[in-house]
């Protein structure tokens, strides 16, 4: 799924989705939601696919949230940003349920939607030039609890507060202290260490790294919500896996693991 603003691509088990709109600092349109969620159902379906990456178009911008220039002609009613809401929250909720690891590259704005986008991911890796905001409360705007939360797990709940109530720019350093990216990179260094990482994933065990972040997932709900029958298959498959005796025999003759995910 490739479009004019929503680049796609495959690169052996790699997947990357690009947001293209730089000229407006890759901001999202109410088309690149929608289009944006068909890209990841795609690499999703491939049985290839072992992880997948993020980033916007340029050097200036991962995402700086919302299209406002769109906005007279997407959000003029209350049924028009009905829709456009329901467009964004599946976006994000198809990106939660990634089955594969996640990770957001980020170059430049990570602003508002877009770094709603990259909290969706399961690992974010930012250039040194990165900025961070939610400037909702410059906007008078309204922020929906379950963005807050999210937020939250990742930053804990004071560094949240502090990103809304000042909704201020935060640099990369401050970002990284926050743990809200795992990794601050120079900007020329960034591409090619991203690309690196996601090859490194995707050449682990595929049955282990689903599991991992299966449980990961079902360990964030309250107690009484986890699956913890489904880690359990999860896990019990990893072992009864051609992947793990694979793992051993490698270990043992002292090469690198071929792993299938079977």
């Amino acid at each position: 799924m490739t479009t004019d603003q929503i680049i796609c691509t495959e690169d052996g088990s790699s997947g990357k989705i690009i947001f293209n709109n730089p000229q407006r600092h890759n901001a999202m349109s109410l088309e690149m939601w929608r289009d944006g969620t068909k890209a990841i159902q795609d690499l999703c379906s491939s049985d290839k696919i072992r992880c997948i990456s993020l980033k916007g178009a340029g050097d200036k911008a991962f995402v700086a949230g919302a299209d406002i220039s769109k906005f007279g002609k997407e959000r003029n009613s209350k049924d028009a940003i009905e829709e456009y809401n329901d467009s964004v929250r599946t976006f994000q909720e198809t990106l939660i349920k990634v089955p594969i690891p996640t990770i957001a590259e980020i170059n430049g704005y990570c602003i508002g939607g877009g770094l709603a986008i990259a909290l969706c991911c399961d690992i974010r890796i930012a250039a040194n030039n990165s900025r961070f905001a939610v400037p909702a409360a410059k906007l008078g705007l309204g922020y929906a609890a379950n963005g807050i939360e999210r937020l939250m797990q990742i930053v804990g709940p004071s560094f949240a507060m502090e990103i809304f109530y000042t909704a201020r720019q935060f640099s990369s350093d401050e970002a990284l202290t926050m743990g809200l990216v795992n990794r601050v990179l120079n900007n020329s260094e960034l591409t090619e260490y991203c690309d690196n990482y996601v090859n490194t994933i995707a050449n682990n065990a595929p049955l282990t790294i689903k599991a991992v972040k299966a449980a990961v997932n079902e360990n964030l709900k309250s107690y009484s919500d986890r699956n913890l029958e489904l880690c359990d298959e999860m896990v019990t498959a990893c072992f009864n896996s051609k992947d793990y005796i694979e793992g051993q025999a490698a270990f043992m003759e002292k090469r690198k693991p071929v792993f299938t995910g079977t």
